[in-house]
């Protein structure tokens, strides 16, 4: 039985990534414009440390960005990570996601 090699790795990396409900939730509340941590975790509720992993997966997948900000850091959508006009969806280059 042959396994079935994937079209495009990086589409399923990122789908992946976007398993776990945290970093969905995430990528949701980033679709309404960039936040800082502070705010991200007024809506989450999560552990600092926690928080900072998740984010730092997403950076890493390429959905995120982080841009200092003083003292702060503000996450935002990585380039390539378009929002649809009506802003309830996203497209990964590979897929969309639609969050309704």
């Amino acid at each position: 039985m042959s396994k079935n090699k994937p079209q495009n790795p990086a589409c399923a990396d990122k789908l992946k990534t976007l398993a776990d409900s945290t970093r969905l939730a995430v990528l949701e509340i980033l679709m309404e414009g960039p936040k800082h941590v502070t705010d991200l975790n007024t809506v989450l509720g999560l552990d600092q440390s926690l928080l900072s992993h998740h984010l730092k997966v997403l950076r890493d997948a390429g959905l995120v960005k982080a841009v200092r900000d003083g003292k702060a850091v503000l996450y935002s959508l990585a380039p390539g990570v378009d929002l649809s006009q009506t802003g309830k969806s996203i497209n990964l280059g590979c897929c969309q996601l639609n969050f309704d």
